[in-house]
């Protein structure tokens, strides 16, 4: 999810490549400009445009002096291509606020020419006011619709009803499970729940991962992947953990509650789209169905007569244009509100094309250092062929993908 109006595709390609870049040339180039964020953000809030522009340009240019090998110029094509699209972006956003409307389209028409096209953040962008009337923007804006992440969603395939007895059911890990029960204990998760209902507890368990994990979407956490080094992994290097680690903390403490719950990769139809987004899908024996729970934003969401939603239901709201309410104190890391434009109608209409999940939900179920044997499903919308990937079993069956939950016994 965005996380600077203007910096976020920057921020992200730059995490990435710390974690996935093996080119020694072009990760100092990454880390260069990692510092020389800072500075940008800077200039940005205190409007020092002229400043801002020049540096967005030095960069520009350093990036496109880099000197790479064949291999290495295939390897990074689609990362090195992002990443110059974003920031002759963010050059036609400062050069716009110049009122250099000339020069300021120059860079939005390389920026789409270069694969951006976010065309809710162009429709929207407050920065880009002062061109909104150009007769070349009305063009390039009209040419991002057919990007639109919402409409791609909307035309999606159906689903449909399969035979699914011999797919495995998902299994959900029993509370009395020593792992789970140490995570219990070392949270305290009983005081941080409290003493209300079940919805109460849900929600307190959200802020309280929400509060006391930072996020950051391109950090590759080196530690193992449960809910106590994850926390630990934090506390100790300060650095933030990505959605996929906020998501499988929370999972278990939903767990040693007693509350069957998954964590969910929400994935974009786009296989060349490395952004996807993780939260998790928590079953409520109080409203009897599922919700959606994303640690990351602090967020669920409800329809126009508050009643709670799962990710099945709030999809389908969205394909149909019905009414969807994010919750008030929805943010991002306590430090930007999210909106239902952004977060629902556009970053997550992208990343609700297919899911991914694991079978069995418990402690630990995948692993930093060593091979785990969990197997994972795929919901698909009829006529999609998903990327080669870890899911050993595909349907196009939501009823077979968002089963009841059967919670399993510390004997099995």
């Amino acid at each position: 999810m965005k996380k600077y109006l203007l910096f976020f595709i920057l921020i992200l390609f730059t995490s990435l490549t710390k974690a996935q870049i093996q080119s020694v040339v072009l990760q100092n180039y990454f880390n260069d400009f990692q510092k020389a964020q800072l500075t940008l953000q800077v200039l940005h809030q205190e409007k020092k445009y002229a400043e801002e522009e020049q540096l967005l340009l030095t960069y520009i240019k350093k990036l496109e002096e880099v000197s790479l090998s064949e291999k290495e110029q295939k390897d990074y094509k689609n990362l090195i291509g992002g990443v110059k699209a974003s920031m002759n972006y963010n050059l036609a956003c400062v050069r716009a606020l110049q009122n250099k409307k000339k020069e300021a389209i120059v860079a939005l028409e390389k920026a789409v020419t270069l694969g951006y096209d976010d065309y809710r953040q162009v429709k929207t962008d407050k920065d880009l006011v002062n061109i909104r009337k150009e007769k070349k923007f009305v063009a390039l804006l009209q040419k991002l619709k057919a990007f639109d992440k919402l409409a791609l969603l909307q035309q999606s395939g159906a689903y449909q009803k399969e035979q699914a007895d011999t797919l495995p059911h998902f299994t959900y890990q029993a509370a009395d499970d020593p792992s789970l029960v140490q995570v219990r204990n070392y949270f305290k998760l009983d005081s941080v729940a409290g003493t209300g209902d079940e919805l109460s507890k849900i929600f307190k368990l959200l802020h309280f991962v929400h509060n006391n994990i930072v996020h950051d979407g391109g950090n590759y956490a080196l530690c193992e992947f449960d809910a106590i080094d994850i926390y630990n992994y934090h506390k100790a290097t300060k650095k933030g953990v990505n959605c996929r680690h906020l998501a499988i903390t929370l999972n278990e403490m939903y767990l040693a509650m007693g509350i069957p719950s998954r964590y969910i990769t929400c994935m974009p139809k786009n296989p060349d789209d490395s952004d996807c987004h993780v939260i998790n899908s928590v079953y409520s024996s109080q409203l009897e169905k599922w919700i959606w729970i994303d640690p990351t934003n602090n967020a669920y969401v409800k329809d126009e007569k508050g009643n709670l939603l799962s990710i099945a239901e709030v999809r389908e709201r969205l394909i149909h244009n019905k009414p969807l309410v994010l919750n008030e104190d929805a943010n991002w890391n306590n430090q930007e509100k999210q909106t239902k434009e952004t977060y629902l109608e556009n970053y997550m209409a992208k990343n609700l094309y297919w899911f991914s999940c694991p079978l069995q939900s418990q402690f630990n179920s995948e692993s930093r250092f060593r091979k785990t044997e969990t197997p994972f499903v795929a919901l698909l919308p009829t006529g999609f062929v998903k990327p080669k990937g870890k899911e050993k079993y595909i349907t196009n069956d939501p009823d077979y993908f968002w089963q009841k939950p059967v919670m399993m016994t510390n004997d099995k």
